[in-house]
């Protein structure tokens, strides 16, 4: 397969994803330009003049190239949403480009505005998802495949393969959202209480600080 039908199916599956799933909310004109800089609060951002609009506001080239992964999970997601591409505003549909080294992990999380629908580049991957019910729904994946995670529920990828992987994730959200399980509950500003944490996972409060400091941001 080449990186051109790659490319123009995942194009196709992100059209796809915007106009059966759809969750924002929907266009009420032509085009809505981000324009963070207003400072006007609104579900999503306020309109820039369409006469200052330009194609700059429709292009983002971040995905052409693997990214670079300088952690410890070994996974690196490359978002290309509103934020980096503004004319996605109201539109309702975002990418992401996620890389992995062998055996690397993208941890548990959540999407809270978004269904995702991944597609593999390069590589193997044992994905899954978590219902409400406490079912594991997991497959193994490779070149060319497809998976959904569903909107809102816990879900990972992690690369089986001894070699480097990669995929395309499309989002019928503008601005999907992350929700880390693991940082959101051990590394969260303020931090949740220690006692709290050790009482959940019944473990004692020594390896909660332990944890804690594994997933403490890193200084610069």
């Amino acid at each position: 397969m080449t990186a051109t039908n790659t490319y123009a199916i995942l194009v196709i599956f992100c059209c796809a994803i915007s106009f059966t799933f759809a969750s924002d909310p929907d266009t009420l004109q032509d085009l809505c330009v981000a324009l963070p800089s207003s400072g006007v609060k609104v579900n999503g951002f306020a309109c820039k003049a369409e006469t200052n609009v330009t194609e700059a506001d429709f292009f983002f080239a971040g995905l052409s190239k693997p990214g670079v992964i300088n952690n410890t999970l070994g996974s690196v997601v490359t978002a290309a949403n509103v934020e980096k591409i503004p004319g996605l505003n109201t539109l309702g549909v975002s990418f992401s480009r996620i890389d992995y080294k062998a055996g690397g992990l993208n941890p548990p999380h959540t999407h809270p505005r978004a269904t995702e629908i991944v597609f593999v580049l390069d590589g193997q991957l044992d994905v899954g998802f978590i219902t409400t019910a406490n079912k594991l729904i997991s497959k193994s994946i490779k070149k060319g495949e497809i998976f959904v995670f569903p909107k809102g529920l816990v879900h990972y990828q992690k690369n089986s393969g001894d070699k480097p992987a990669s995929v395309l994730s499309a989002f019928n959200s503008q601005l999907p959202g992350t929700f880390s399980v693991s940082a959101a509950l051990f590394s969260s500003t303020p931090t949740v209480p220690d006692n709290v944490l050790a009482q959940a996972f019944q473990i004692d409060t020594k390896q909660v600080d332990d944890i804690k400091a594994k997933l403490a941001p890193k200084k610069s």
